[in-house]
């Protein structure tokens, strides 16, 4: 099997040109920037030998630091009002956290069917593609509560840790070595978690929509295809990385080019995704193309028909 990365990234990038430049319309730009806004909603010392580690810190009040917790508990106990207002706050932003996560969504199957099928719709993919939407929200509701567990457990063991070696004097070197081997931990969870949402948008909400199925449906699927084919996909994520550094550094030249005003509107909600838009339609293409070299079952976009192939 033939698997390639420029040439589907290629055909994505020709697909953006003829959907939004072949005719140019800027009110088709406006509608699928919106299904695009609504797709990304929720889509970033030195010291002598006998020194003890604690001389390195002694800028750091690690007792106060250790306490935090016990104080800050005090403290709510007695200023109730602010408790309730600070709990109150906190079950406002978990209630928006929900409702953009349930429009994303909903607006990754709208703004995934615009790229496909070369339109501007807004109302009838909305509806139409309810099912699978909802599907995808509860499947993502249900994963970021158990990534949001992991990442809390993982720091309330190392902040333990930390304070567990800093109470107990250990040597320096032993110290950074329980360090860095936490900061891996860190780092190898963060990658995992990105993984999956890479495969969740690029590859698991192309099948749910060809096929019209749920969210665990889609991802037994395409696990079996990551299973025989897993090194193509490890490197595909490495391609977008490498992909999206570009197009950061692109947009910080953008900036500085129009003195930050370019800036200033990709960072306004909706402008943002109107002005990214041929970024945001080359890369939707993109991981739809290269889906489709993995076999006929996994061919989203429509086919020409064999007129169209001979002229």
């Amino acid at each position: 099997m033939n698997i390639s990365y420029a040439f589907p990234l290629s055909k994505g990038w020709n697909r953006m040109k003829e959907i939004l430049f072949h005719p140019f319309d800027i009110g088709k730009w406006f509608t699928i920037g919106f299904t695009a806004f609504l797709a990304d909603l929720l889509s970033g010392h030195g010291g002598s030998g006998s020194s003890s580690w604690k001389d390195h810190t002694h800028g750091v009040d690690w007792d106060n630091l250790a306490e935090f917790p016990h104080t800050a508990w005090n403290w709510l106990a007695n200023h109730i009002w602010w408790s309730g207002l600070i709990l109150l706050g906190v079950f406002f932003i978990f209630g928006l956290i929900i409702l953009f996560n349930w429009l994303s969504s909903r607006g990754k199957f709208m703004f995934l069917d615009n790229v496909v099928h070369n339109k501007a719709a807004v109302s009838r993919p909305w509806h139409e593609y309810r099912s699978e939407g909802n599907s995808l929200f509860v499947w993502r509701l249900i994963y970021g509560l158990i990534v949001f567990t992991v990442f809390l457990l993982l720091f309330l063991l190392f902040y333990t840790l930390f304070l567990g070696i800093y109470h107990a004097d250990f040597p320096k070197t032993a110290t950074i070595g329980t360090v860095v081997g936490m900061v891996m931990i860190f780092l190898t969870t963060i990658i995992i978690t990105q993984y999956i949402g890479l495969f969740l948008n690029d590859f698991v909400v192309p099948i749910m929509y060809k096929n019209r199925g749920k969210a665990t449906r889609a991802w037994s699927v395409f696990l079996k295809l990551l299973g025989k084919h897993f090194w193509y996909f490890l490197v595909y994520g490495l391609f977008v990385f490498l992909l999206v550094i570009m197009v950061i550094l692109a947009a910080v030249a953008f900036s500085l080019m129009t003195c930050c005003i370019g800036g200033i509107l990709l960072i306004i909600p909706y402008i943002g995704s109107v002005i990214m838009l041929p970024v945001s339609i080359t890369f939707r293409a993109f991981s739809v193309e290269f889906l489709q070299q993995f076999g006929d079952e996994f061919k989203i976009f429509p086919q020409p028909r064999k007129q169209d192939e001979i002229s």
